[in-house]
């Protein structure tokens, strides 16, 4: 064949390539040849009888080889037992009954009026020294943004989280059953001494899932606020210091600081009520404002940014849950 191709300058492949395609009942189909290495059908029913045992339906199959080896037996290699596995469960998979751990369940967490929903957090300040931190503790009101209270300690302590939630609540009069606080999976949150505490004032909690930022999400927001304002130092040199800034900080956050969220109100006048008269007040001055220029205005006369009717941790995505507001508020504040 090749001295052939060679004398009519034919390539050998494109013989074989035509010659291949010709009349398809004439050919010579593959036979599926079984190796005489396999093993026999006994022998792999006695495999997977093995495999699924109650003394080795717990091992893995290269410890299953080694027990067996030590028990003077051999029934076939590692790389089978793997084969017959796959082509037996159509992939390899553990062959026990494994225990099913319940699934996190999202908090979804309505707010509709101060004093209803809380969230606390702890953060770390750097120290002069380094690998050194202070600790800040701070509540919020999801409502209103208002910083109920607030503590920098030297270290994380449930019984320092302790007095905080509980001064907080005596200071905001929080009546049982009123309050829900809210709050990720750290140690101090999940403490026997807060879940002591909390049921003894009447208050429900609720935590995050595990490694879920976002179902905390004002704490986080109102963290940000803190560290990225201009003021806010690399290190403080002292605890005092800290306790200094601090105090500064959150007198400005819940007095002056104009919130987005909430209208561009400050998160004191949401929190007492003084929001609804100065939401008028700013209505009837873009009133004036329109009736001195229309025209300005296309037509339409300009409102002041809306207040907050109700605020979701984690809005159900239910059709049929009805808020009683249309336009969700954003728990990301900016420092201007």
């Amino acid at each position: 064949m090749v001295a052939a191709c060679d004398a009519l300058a034919v390539s050998r492949a494109s013989f074989y390539r035509h010659g291949s395609q010709g009349d398809p009942e004439n050919k010579q189909r593959p036979t599926c040849r079984h190796s005489p290495l396999a093993l026999t059908e006994e022998e792999r029913n006695h495999v997977i009888e093995l495999l699924h045992s109650e003394q080795f339906i717990d091992l893995a199959p290269h410890q299953i080889y080694a027990k067996l080896l030590d028990q003077g037996r051999y029934v076939c290699s590692v790389s089978t037992m793997y084969r017959v596995i796959k082509s037996e469960h159509g992939h390899v998979q553990d062959r026990r009954n494994q225990v099913h751990r319940a699934s996190y369940v999202k908090p979804e967490l309505l707010s509709t009026g101060p004093n209803q929903v809380w969230s606390w957090d702890i953060t770390k300040l750097k120290a002069s020294v380094k690998w050194t931190y202070f600790y800040l503790y701070v509540i919020i009101d999801i409502f209103s943004r208002y910083v109920v209270g607030w503590m920098v300690a030297n270290s994380e302590q449930k019984a320092l989280a302790k007095q905080l939630i509980e001064q907080s609540c005596i200071k905001q009069n929080i009546e049982p059953h009123q309050l829900t606080l809210h709050a990720d999976r750290g140690s101090s949150m999940k403490s026997k001494a807060v879940a002591e505490l909390l049921v003894d004032l009447g208050v429900i909690k609720t935590h995050s899932r595990p490694h879920v930022s976002d179902d905390n999400p004002f704490s986080e927001a109102q963290f940000k606020t803190l560290k990225y304002c201009p003021q806010f130092p690399e290190r403080f040199g002292c605890i005092q210091d800290a306790r200094a800034f601090c105090k500064y900080f959150f007198s400005w956050y819940n007095n002056d600081h104009q919130h987005t969220g909430i209208g561009l109100m400050t998160p004191c006048q949401v929190h007492y009520g003084l929001a609804d008269d100065i939401y008028k007040a700013r209505a009837e001055v873009l009133k004036a404002a329109f009736e001195k220029h229309p025209r300005r205005f296309k037509g339409a006369v300009p409102q002041p940014p809306t207040l907050p009717q109700e605020v979701w941790i984690n809005k159900p995505k239910d059709e049929n849950c009805q808020s009683l507001e249309p336009n969700l508020i954003d728990p990301v504040s900016h420092f201007h």
